[in-house]
C-alpha cells in the first residue's frame, strides 16, 4: 500500500480512504460526486405556485409596485410557505424557477442626451487612463 501511495503521489490515508469507499459501494464509492446539500426548503408544488404568483406580478398579491425585488419575493415566501431566505439566495432561487434578475439603468431624469454623447466622444477618451506600455527588462 505504501509503494501505491508513493506511486501515485498521495499520503497513504488517501489510499486507505479510497479502499474504504470501494469496499462500502465498489467502484460507485470511487465515483466523484457533487455533495447533496441540504434538502430543499420549498416543494416541487410551492415552487410551481411561486413561479405562477411571479408571472402574475406583485399587484396580484397585494403590493403596491408593479416590479418585482428581491426583498419583496423572500417576503412573499415567507408569507405564503413560512420560509425565509436570505436575500443573497433569492435570486439563485428565481433563477432555478427561470427567471433572470434584470436591474434598470440609471439615468437623470433632465439629463441632456447629446451632451452625453458628446462628452463619451470627446471628453471622455481625452481623460480616461492609458495603459503604459509594459517595461522590458
Amino acid at each position: 500500500m505504501i509503494s501505491l501511495a508513493a506511486e501515485l503521489g498521495v499520503q497513504r490515508g488517501a489510499v486507505n480512504k479510497w479502499l474504504q469507499w470501494y469496499e462500502a459501494e465498489s467502484a460507485d464509492g470511487l465515483r466523484t460526486s457533487k455533495p447533496p446539500g441540504s434538502a430543499p426548503r420549498l416543494t416541487e408544488e410551492q415552487l410551481a405556485k411561486l413561479g405562477q404568483i411571479i408571472e402574475d406580478g406583485p399587484v396580484a398579491v397585494g403590493y403596491q409596485s408593479g416590479v418585482w425585488t428581491g426583498p419583496m419575493i423572500g417576503d412573499l415566501i415567507e408569507r405564503l410557505f413560512g420560509v425565509r431566505y436570505h436575500n443573497h439566495y433569492v435570486p439563485r432561487l428565481l433563477n432555478h424557477l427561470g427567471f433572470s434578475v434584470q436591474r434598470p439603468r440609471k439615468r437623470l431624469a433632465r439629463a441632456d442626451l447629446e451632451k452625453q454623447a458628446y462628452w463619451l466622444r470627446t471628453t471622455f477618451p481625452a481623460i480616461k487612463k492609458k495603459l503604459r506600455p509594459a517595461e522590458e527588462s
